[in-house]
């Protein structure tokens, strides 16, 4: 977390204010009571004349990828759009990435709702996650250069189910991977997940108690939020070890210790606070790509010091909330994120484990 950028008492103390504020300014508080009495309004869930799949043409991993998550996904024809650019950099400038999307957008239906990028590089436009400027587009107000609160989503919590129609915006997650092997696991992966039902456990790491634990402070709230519906526990330990149920991991770390000893389930999901994790290609700390070698679904990273602010970290009960309720993941993780202007979501986008029945996405 760098913390040496302020003294951890000040940095502790804005962390705490921003945090403070959110369940006022996101009514976390609602969700909560809501949860408890069934009022809560779920969406119907993205599908796949929804979502857009955007390729490099200029990159034969990207085109690999994308060709099969279309055909897998049975992705219209109408919503692949492929742009051609030097995929040999971490970060797309500003100016370039504009009329990249233009190019993209020209190309495309207006019923799209989110996209899928299929490429791990790059992973950043300026100073924000490639995701979050293809959702809102380049807008330096998701930015910070320091420890400050960045704009907040509107997508944070939402019941939309059309967040173009509804927003103006588009949820976007890279189908991220260093080979063509290891993306097809992942879109097999969470095509697999669908409709599983699968009745794993919801890990909630502590580990040191440190700067990156900040989310700690949240997990009994994450705990009541999954009821019945998840078994949940929350753990004490520098990692998880030997665990065959993996639904949910959520631990504050540099580096996750044992990953390849734990067996994630068809739909999981798992992330690291902390720094760089989303500095897909090069990062000083663990790569959020990691996890997903590892067999999860989906994941988080920060592309760019955010400081320990909760709020640009997913929140785990809201995560878990809306995936436990049948929404997509692409859905579910974007909905856990107050600020996501510097974060990049990774995974397959449409997994929905916890969809009534398969008939009911169609």
């Amino acid at each position: 977390m760098r913390p040496r950028r302020l003294s951890m008492p000040v940095l502790r103390a804005r962390a705490l204010k921003v945090t403070a504020l959110l369940p006022t300014l996101m009514g976390l508080t609602a969700v909560i009571a809501g949860a408890a009495d069934g009022s809560i309004h779920h969406s119907r869930g993205l599908g796949p004349a929804q979502l857009a799949v955007v390729i490099n043409s200029a990159y034969p991993l990207s085109v690999a990828i994308g060709e099969y998550y279309a055909r897998q996904r049975h992705i219209p024809a109408s919503n692949i759009a492929r742009v051609a650019f030097d995929h040999a950099r971490r970060v797309l400038p500003v100016e370039e990435f504009a009329q990249l999307k233009a190019a993209i957008d020209s190309q495309l239906p207006p019923s799209v709702q989110a996209y899928a990028l299929t490429w791990a590089q790059p992973y950043r436009v300026g100073c924000m996650s490639i995701t979050s400027a293809f959702a809102f587009g380049f807008d330096a107000r998701f930015c910070a250069d320091s420890c400050v609160a960045t704009r907040l989503s509107p997508y944070f919590d939402s019941g939309s189910s059309e967040p173009y129609a509804d927003l103006r915006l588009r949820p976007t997650m890279s189908v991220a991977a260093a080979s063509f092997e290891q993306a097809k696991a992942l879109i097999d992966r969470g095509v697999r997940a669908d409709a599983s039902r699968p009745s794993g456990t919801a890990y909630l790491v502590t580990s040191d108690g440190g700067p990156r634990d900040v989310r700690a402070s949240g997990y009994p709230d994450a705990q009541m939020l999954a009821g019945d519906r998840i078994k949940v526990q929350i753990i004490h330990a520098g990692a998880l070890e030997n665990r065959r149920d993996v639904m949910f991991y959520f631990i504050g770390a540099v580096e996750v210790s044992a990953l390849q000893t734990n067996q994630f389930l068809p739909g999981a999901v798992a992330d690291h606070l902390t720094s760089a994790g989303g500095a897909l290609t090069d990062s000083s700390q663990m790569s959020s790509l990691r996890w997903l070698e590892a067999g999860a679904t989906g994941s988080y990273g920060a592309v760019i010091e955010p400081c320990n602010f909760t709020a640009k970290f997913p929140n785990p009960g809201l995560l878990m909330h809306h995936y436990l309720a049948g929404e997509t993941l692409i859905e579910s993780y974007w909905k856990s994120v107050a600020m996501p202007g510097q974060g990049i979501f990774i995974g397959e986008p449409l997994a929905r484990p916890y969809l009534a029945s398969l008939s009911a996405a169609r």
